[in-house]
């Protein structure tokens, strides 16, 4: 097992039609040994380039890489002791799963009988065994992000780098595959970096996310951090399924004029954003207090529970509540607060304000 750590590093690109934003901007984060780091956030936030930058792909324009302990930024990459899945797989259609799984190790000319003791080591893991003189074609999507990862076992490298090997997946096999990669770094001790751009794969694998902005990090910590203490209104946007409701506090008074005595001082509620999870709304009757009065603009029945659009003069929210409502749109309706998961942003730069 081994640390990786990056301290201020950045990515510029140059063009020739001047300055570009730069893809990686001064980001500095660690991982530690045996953890497993998702790198989350929407498509172009630098993700992808700052996994390629640990993997030596790609050159980093300042700052510095440093894994378990050694700065490896002007290292070659097969010098850095990282093996890394893509996200095509990158299986060769001529050979055999035997053959792919292997390939490495005979570039890097290993013995034969430690070549085999690890092929063996890898299909008693992944249950690759029936499956060894197969092509890549004769495989199904599962099966060939297994070859991928036995690939990045047989290496035995202490850090192992993954760009979104699920996306090529259907649903349900991603959901399976998510537990069985989270599965095997635990087994096995590797410390992982993790790249997604979906938030389900983050929560629910990672041991911390570092979640991503235009190159930057908006905020980084553990899955419940991020989820209940977002730093920002991109942070609470982006977690969550459905995100936090984050309206402008003016119309949250509106509704619910109750709500000023909770306006954080010395903030006028013209310079605040509230945001409340869909799951901390709840149907009420119109004397609960803190309640806020909205119309239905739709309810969706999801079997273990609803999900009800309502409007706050021009603000929509949703409101999550368990079971079937018998509600319909343009209804009036009251939903309880709970002012204990309310966040205060400020309007100007989105950033959370600690009350």
């Amino acid at each position: 097992m081994a640390s990786v750590e990056l301290e201020g590093v950045s990515k510029h690109w140059a063009a020739a039609s001047g300055a570009v934003p730069p893809a990686v901007d001064d980001i500095t984060f660690s991982a530690e040994k045996g953890e497993l780091i998702a790198l989350l956030g929407p498509s172009g936030c630098g993700k992808s380039t700052t996994l390629r930058l640990i993997a030596g792909l790609d050159t980093v324009s300042s700052g510095v890489i440093r894994i378990a302990g050694r700065d490896v930024t002007g290292v070659a990459p097969a010098a850095r002791g990282v093996s890394m899945v893509f996200q095509s797989y990158a299986l060769f259609p001529h050979l055999s799963v035997r053959e792919n799984v292997l390939f490495g190790l005979r570039v890097r000319k290993v013995d034969a009988d430690e070549r085999q003791r690890r092929l063996a080591r890898a299909v008693d893991v992944l249950g690759l065994a029936a499956l060894l003189d197969r092509r890549p074609s004769q495989l199904s999507g599962g099966q060939q992000q297994r070859v991928a990862l036995g690939r990045a076992i047989v290496a035995e490298t202490p850090v192992c780098l993954m760009d979104e090997p699920l996306s090529n997946l259907d649903a349900q096999l991603r959901a399976e595959m998510r537990r069985e990669i989270r599965g095997l770094q635990q087994r096995l001790g590797m410390t992982m970096l993790y790249v997604t751009h979906d938030q389900v794969e983050a929560m629910t694998m990672a041991d911390r996310i570092v979640l991503m902005n235009k190159g930057r990090i908006e905020q980084q910590g553990t899955p419940h951090d991020l989820y209940a203490n977002p730093a920002t209104t991109f942070v609470a946007n982006f977690i969550g399924t459905p995100p936090m409701n984050v309206i402008p506090a003016t119309a949250a008074l509106l509704g619910a004029p109750a709500l000023a005595a909770h306006v954080p001082k010395p903030f006028g509620a013209e310079a605040l954003l509230m945001g409340v999870r869909p799951e901390n709304l709840h149907l009420a009757d119109a004397a609960a207090p803190d309640r806020l009065a909205a119309r239905v603009a739709a309810v969706e029945y999801l079997g273990a529970d609803s999900q009800i659009e309502v409007r706050v003069g021009d603000a929509r929210l949703l409101a999550r509540t368990p079971g079937l409502v018998a509600l319909r749109a343009d209804d009036p309706v009251s939903l309880a607060i709970d002012m204990a998961a309310v966040h205060w942003f400020d309007l100007s730069s989105g950033r959370r304000i600690a009350t």
